[in-house]
């Protein structure tokens, strides 16, 4: 079991340090919600990521069968983070927080306009970019069928769970930093910061549409 704990750990560790549209929307999502609206955009990360392993290893012929659909889901993917990239680099505006200066009302979030601040949009916003990212669909399943010629199915729940925990250990970690910096950052860093995260979701989404139509092209 102590082989199957720092399998799971290498594998945490290599989730925490790769480079994708996740890290930085969790950054953003800190940012402008608070640590509130960054807990409910990790937390729709989580759930796609339970969801992929359970399918992975209980459903694995389910999972080979959904792969054969792997180009239409890495399209409806991209082209969802294209779609967010153009929003945030072009159409989304900040308002000046002291003029948007936030209370909580029951719980909630209210801006002085009485929107009410929906964290059932950024939990479904993670859930969905996670969910239709083709490179986290083949991460899970490929790990769970090469685990599978190596541990026994109590040893791969060992080396999941330690995954999945060391991850979120790490995204509540990225959410805490990212709002407690969000409080020192003036209106103009945070629109530059939006922009940023805006460019990146368009450089991903169309670096993974390009790869699919260059496999098409190549077959």
């Amino acid at each position: 079991m102590t082989d199957a704990f720092l399998k799971g750990l290498a594998i945490s560790l290599l989730l925490i340090f790769s480079v994708g549209p996740v890290i930085f929307t969790i950054i953003k999502q800190s940012i402008n919600h608070g640590r509130r609206g960054g807990f409910s955009f990790i937390a729709g990360v989580w759930l796609s990521d339970i969801i992929w392993i359970i399918l992975s290893n209980g459903f694995s012929e389910a999972v080979k069968t959904l792969l054969h659909f792997k180009i239409p889901i890495g399209i409806a993917g991209s082209l969802f983070l294209i779609g967010m990239g153009i929003y945030f680099t072009f159409l989304k505006k900040i308002p000046p927080r002291k003029l948007q200066e936030p209370v909580e009302i029951a719980g909630d979030e209210i801006t002085p306009q009485g929107k009410r601040t929906n964290y059932f949009a950024i939990f479904s916003s993670g859930f969905i970019i996670n969910t239709l990212n083709p490179a986290v669909i083949s991460f899970w399943v490929i790990m769970a069928a090469s685990l599978a010629t190596v541990y026994n199915f109590k040893e791969r729940i060992m080396v999941f769970c330690t995954c999945l925990g060391v991850n979120m250990l790490s995204d509540i970690g990225k959410v805490l930093g990212a709002g407690s910096i969000g409080k020192k950052l003036s209106d103009r860093n945070i629109l530059l910061i939006n922009r940023i995260s805006g460019i990146l979701y368009l450089i991903f989404g169309t670096a993974i549409l390009s790869g699919i139509f260059y496999t098409l092209m190549k077959d």
